[in-house]
């Protein structure tokens, strides 16, 4: 590899895709890069002697930006977690292209002797001079942190920056190979939103419960259960929610505690039950809160937080001041019955189980996501989660294969079947965030697996961001949708977390049964214009012991 661009950098006929370009303008161009290189040169700072090199270096491999996003990954906020990987992501995306971009234009790099020797590279770069990969990948890094995290954005434009001069600086790069970097980082980092949208600044709009939900000035009446092996950090959380509610039961989860057992006994004393943790773990004490008549308290604690997110909890502060002021809505909860023998004729047929198996907060799904949840559980403990979800994503699909599976009535074969509690947004993209957390629909989403390439065909539909128009590709809003196996139990991933049901199911949802606190800031509420949906929480505030 390392010969192959050594040829293409030395080969002195240009391409022909440069032939195209006007040669006075590519004189131009090479005429003022010459006269900026010459008084970069000339500029004499000890300062900028040791900062300019210094960052260029730190940037090599895109290790700098590796170390920022993992520092903003580590502060636990959820929002600093996404502009960390949409950063990584545009930087992936943006030195893709900047490499395929070297190799067709195959420009020199500037004359050896141009900068001061003390100022020089180390090693040689290996590759041509146009574009500067350095300056794309920092440029798209600062642009995608930028998108998520204005504030911190700024900062990270100046070291970018520094990092681009660097280029031009130590004689690697002509400036205009800087220039047209640069521009194609923030171009990318930009783009990123085609495939992955930023979600709204306000939360998701729900109804106010019908029944006030009861307000706990000191946390008297609440039992957290806070669970450290989500992603979060479990003792801060926890010492956190002491100091903003000294009242509270706090009930910290060890690794061999049963969390259902934990949210079932915390639920026949506690007033409100709350829990701190992933989506997954939010999901267990949504189902206990649902059975038992709860109003529910959540912290964000996981590595994505999507309920707490939609719902418009971003962390202890802002739960605590919506408990302590009764500020709450209600939203609706995802419900998956199933049975077996003569009931799985009627769940079938949409007559319906007897009682409800799973709930769920976000998002079920049948097929491939179900697959690679499992490949990345089996490797997360030994390389960490987000290595394991994309090493189980590359097995998932070069070994995985379409469910049969009858849809509805239908028979069909499907590489996913995606419903989410509620319309996400946006349309004919990957699903990003709701608008509203009480519309009392399915967002049902199918990949079909009985057309030709179809995993070819939906990759180049999402990276092109035509998902809305492929033809493998199909989505609608329902009520409920009937599944039924032909193989024996179907597999599902409940808000990320995996299960097995029965052969026959009815994915629905029960209206506004579940009433979670949310600050008053956080987005704006409908009237009253409903109460919670039937079923086994019907929301009549109890007090400890009865």
């Amino acid at each position: 590899m390392r010969e192959f661009l050594r040829r293409v950098a030395d080969d002195r006929l240009p391409h022909a895709l440069l032939r195209r370009v006007p040669h006075g303008l590519l004189r131009l161009v090479a005429d003022g890069d010459d006269r900026l290189l010459r008084r970069v040169a000339a500029t004499r700072s000890p300062v900028l002697d040791r900062v300019l090199p210094a960052a260029g270096r730190a940037a090599d491999n895109s290790l700098l930006w590796m170390g920022v996003a993992g520092a903003l990954a580590l502060t636990g906020d959820p929002r600093a977690r996404r502009a960390a990987m949409r950063g990584l992501v545009a930087v992936a995306i943006t030195s893709a292209t900047a490499h395929t971009i070297k190799a067709v234009t195959g420009r020199h790099r500037p004359p050896d002797g141009v900068a001061p020797l003390a100022r020089r590279l180390r090693r040689a770069p290996v590759t041509t001079s146009f574009p500067s990969g350095h300056a794309a990948s920092a440029a798209a890094f600062a642009t995608g942190v930028a998108l998520e995290l204005p504030g911190v954005g700024l900062p990270l434009a100046g070291a970018a920056a520094a990092v681009a001069v660097s280029r031009v600086f130590t004689g690697a790069h002509h400036p205009s190979d800087v220039l047209a970097g640069a521009a194609i980082g923030v171009g990318l980092g930009v783009a990123t939103q085609r495939w992955w949208p930023r979600r709204p600044p306000v939360a998701a709009r729900a109804a106010r419960p019908r029944h006030e939900a009861p307000a706990l000035p000191t946390g008297a009446g609440l039992v957290l259960v806070v669970n450290p092996a989500a992603g979060g950090s479990g003792e801060d959380i926890a010492a956190d929610v002491r100091a903003e509610l000294p009242d509270a039961q706090v009930v910290l989860a060890g690794p061999d505690d049963d969390l259902d057992e934990l949210f079932t006994g915390a639920a026949h004393t506690a007033v409100v039950l709350g829990v701190a943790g992933g989506d997954g773990t939010v999901n267990l004490a949504a189902r206990v809160a649902w059975e038992s008549g709860l109003p529910l308290f959540v912290v964000p604690g996981g590595t994505l937080n999507h309920f707490a997110a939609d719902v418009g909890v971003a962390g202890v502060a802002g739960a605590a001041a919506a408990l302590r002021g009764g500020e709450a809505v209600a939203v609706d909860l995802g419900v998956v019955r199933t049975a077996t023998g003569d009931g799985a004729a009627r769940v079938a047929a949409g007559v319906g189980g007897p009682r409800a198996d799973a709930v769920f907060v976000n998002t079920c799904s049948v097929g491939v996501y179900v697959d690679l949840v499992r490949a990345r559980e089996k490797l997360e403990t030994r390389i960490g989660k987000w290595p394991a979800a994309v090493v189980g994503l590359v097995q998932v699909l070069r070994h995985g294969s379409p469910t049969p599976m009858v849809v509805d009535g239908r028979r069909r074969r499907v590489w996913l079947l995606f419903a989410g509690n509620g319309h996400y947004a946006p349309p004919g993209m990957v699903p990003s965030h709701r608008p509203r957390l009480d519309d009392g629909l399915l967002d049902i989403r199918v990949v079909d697996g009985t057309r030709p390439f179809t995993r070819l065909r939906l990759v180049l539909a999402v990276a092109t961001g035509t998902l809305a128009t492929c033809r493998v590709y199909q989505a609608r809003e329902a009520r409920t949708v009937r599944l039924r196996s032909p193989r024996g139990p179907i597999g599902l991933s409940l808000d990320g977390e995996v299960t097995r049901t029965g052969t026959a199911i009815t994915i629905g949802k029960s209206d506004r049964a579940l009433i979670v606190y949310r600050p008053a800031e956080s987005g704006t509420t409908t009237g009253p214009d409903g109460g919670p949906g039937a079923g086994p929480g019907r929301l009549e505030w109890r007090r400890p012991g009865r």
